[in-house]
Order: C-alpha cells, then sequence, then structure tokens
C-alpha cells in the first residue's frame, strides 16, 4: 500500500477511535445530588435520566408535597451537574476532532491546495 493511502488510513483510525472513545466518556457520566437536610439522594446519568433514588428515614417526615418537591429539586441539581460534565466533554471532543480533521497530511505539501469533492472541472 501506498505511504498516502497508509496515512488516509491511519487518519480514518484515528478519528474513528477519537469517535468511540468520547461515545464511552458520555455514556459513563454519571451525577450524585444529595438535598440541603440529607433526606433524599438523586443520580442521573449524561442524558438527565434518574437512575437512582435513596430516601433517609427523615424524608416520610417531610409529607407527600414537600418530599416531592425535594425529589424533583435534588434531581435538577444532579441533571445540572451532570449536563455540565457532558458539556465539557463535548467541547474537548470538539477541539481535538477538529484538530485531527484539519491537520494537513504529511504528504500533502503546504502550497498544495485541498481539494473537496471531484468537482465538475470548472
Amino acid at each position: 500500500m501506498s505511504s498516502a493511502m497508509d496515512e488516509l488510513e491511519a487518519r480514518a483510525r484515528a478519528q474513528l477511535d477519537r469517535l468511540l472513545e468520547v461515545n464511552e466518556r458520555l455514556a459513563a457520566i454519571s451525577a450524585r445530588e444529595t438535598s440541603p437536610g440529607d433526606h433524599v439522594t438523586a443520580e442521573v446519568n449524561g442524558v438527565g435520566e434518574l437512575t437512582g433514588l435513596w430516601f433517609a428515614s427523615t424524608a416520610p417526615q417531610l409529607g407527600a408535597g414537600p418530599l416531592g418537591d425535594l425529589i424533583v429539586s435534588t434531581a435538577g441539581v444532579a441533571a445540572a451537574r451532570a449536563f455540565a460534565r457532558r458539556a465539557e466533554v463535548v467541547e474537548e471532543f470538539n477541539e481535538s476532532f477538529a484538530d485531527l480533521v484539519n491537520s494537513r497530511p504529511a504528504s500533502m505539501s503546504a502550497d498544495q491546495p485541498i481539494r473537496e469533492g471531484t468537482g465538475s472541472g470548472r
């Protein structure tokens, strides 16, 4: 195989590896938050789905309405933390992937134009 083809294959592999890595990092995001007073602990994943909910023995003493509000607000704080982490991962990915995509292959000289597509010859 030619060196240009080897380089193209290596660049494609690096891009695919980076995509797989970011997907794994996003899937692993989890955030846990405990309410003021330690009555409720909520855990969410990277897309804000509730994945765990724990209650202290004192939680029922709050009453149904206040306890429900506390669950929602605690889960909301956990989700905000998970979304912030997700944004960090995506931002890191965007920066590194852009660098990878925009880097000029070593086989191309600096004065050689980058051509996209086959064009129509115009």
